[in-house]
């Protein structure tokens, strides 16, 4: 184990302690809503489809922890939901009815993946600044590998920085779990939801996990528990102590892993999901900018630091977007297409800066500047000048690429996501 920071070139052992952080957003897209909707905070909240007169079908996708008190949870049906916290009313001048009904009744919001993918994106650039390995789960949890950036000594210091960071920054809480492997990792993260902070050292593991109830055990849902417990299983530290013969044949090869996660055994890698999509970078400004310099100044800025991400990444790229986020928290993405895969920083700023130009007057808070559908194989690079020499010009997409709200369609689609923050 490393008996201090690790200084800058010095390499680990083989056999030391690996540092996994998991990171997870307390309700994430209720926590998204509120971003928009500062007065929601507080207050109950549920997010989901289906609850407007006339609809028929829909569930829960997510409930802020004031809407679960009433027993609204994450996947229920939009009927039980309104049953158990009927939905706030107010009269034509947007008044509460009275006291009453504030303390009864819960605020809803339709599911908007756009508007919560901008959110989340802009929790990623905080990741994988502070980790050199990430691997995305969802759209709100990722674990990240921080074993050469910080030692047992100081994880809960560089875990809270984490945590500072995302809630200054972009505005939502996290819980972090930080274990020697990824399956305690998350264990720790959900140990103490909200906002939540858990370190589990090596020398630590087996007494943190021991007393737990089997359901608690990371990949065990409500039927594995209940089978579990029908063999006598109630907690980790039983599940640890059984002979391992019983459990690979009541569950097969996942019987052997409860076995060994309940013991603390985990060798799995925090590996990324495959390369990136596509590689992003934004930043706030402290008071809504109406002047059109400091704007662009921003964007190229941003254009620079993006060309030099893919460039180190050996990547190519097709798109390129901007972001242009206006009071209060409204996000506007352009994007344009390419008619091949280009690295050349210079188009990344003119394309950025003409897709930008509409929002130029307006009052933006925050800028963002975007490459996607990107190509790791290797190939000779292509630039502005190669399609000027062939004739070409890059061809805009036919349609602006994101709007403010998500469309009918786009909700049907995610109708089935939920957030189990």
């Amino acid at each position: 184990m490393s008996d201090g920071p690790r200084l800058p070139g010095v390499e680990r052992e083989d056999d030391e302690d690996r540092i996994v952080c998991h990171v997870d957003a307390d309700c994430f897209y209720a926590s998204c809503e509120r971003l928009r909707e500062p007065d929601l905070r507080g207050e109950p909240l549920v997010v989901g489809m289906g609850y407007e007169p006339g609809e028929t079908v829909g569930a829960v996708a997510t409930a802020s922890y004031e809407a679960r008190e009433f027993g609204v949870e994450s996947a229920q049906a939009i009927s039980t939901a309104l049953e158990r916290l009927p939905r706030r009313a107010a009269d034509e001048a947007g008044e509460l009815a009275d006291e009453l009904e504030r303390g009864e009744t819960g605020y809803y919001r339709p599911v908007d993946m756009d508007y919560y993918e901008s959110v989340a994106a802009d929790v990623r650039e905080i990741l994988h600044d502070c980790a050199d390995v990430v691997r995305e789960v969802s759209i709100d949890e990722a674990y990240l590998d921080v074993t050469d950036r910080t030692a047992w000594e100081v994880a809960d210091g560089f875990a809270r920085h984490i945590k500072d960071r995302i809630r200054r920054e972009v505005g939502v809480t996290v819980s972090v779990g930080v274990a020697p492997t990824m399956s305690a990792a998350k264990i720790a993260s959900d140990f103490d939801k909200p906002d939540g902070l858990t370190v589990v050292r090596p020398g630590e593991l087996r007494d943190f996990l021991e007393p737990l109830a089997v359901d608690l055990l990371h990949g065990v849902g409500p039927v594995t528990a209940r089978e579990l417990r029908e063999m006598g299983l109630e907690t980790a530290g039983d599940v640890a102590a059984a002979d391992p013969v019983p459990l690979v044949e009541r569950f097969g090869e996942r019987g052997r892993e409860l076995y060994d996660r309940a013991r603390g055994e985990d060798d799995r890698r925090v590996e990324p999901k495959g390369d990136p999509k596509s590689f992003s970078r934004e930043s706030a400004f402290a008071e809504p900018v109406t002047e059109p310099t400091p704007k662009y100044d921003q964007i190229e800025t941003l254009a620079a630091a993006v060309a030099d991400r893919a460039q180190r990444e050996g990547a190519l790229y097709r798109t390129i977007g901007v972001k242009a986020v206006t009071p209060p928290y409204d996000v506007n993405t352009r994007e344009r297409s390419l008619p091949g895969p280009v690295d050349d920083p210079e188009l990344v700023d003119r394309i950025a800066r003409d897709l930008f130009a509409e929002f130029e007057a307006e009052p933006v808070r925050k800028l963002g500047v975007r490459v996607a559908n990107l190509e790791f194989a290797a190939a000779d690079q292509t630039s502005l000048e190669s399609w000027e020499r062939n004739g070409d010009e890059p061809v805009p997409s036919s349609e602006p690429s994101g709007e403010t709200a998500t469309s009918d369609e786009h909700v049907a689609e995610q109708s089935s996501l939920t957030d189990f923050s």
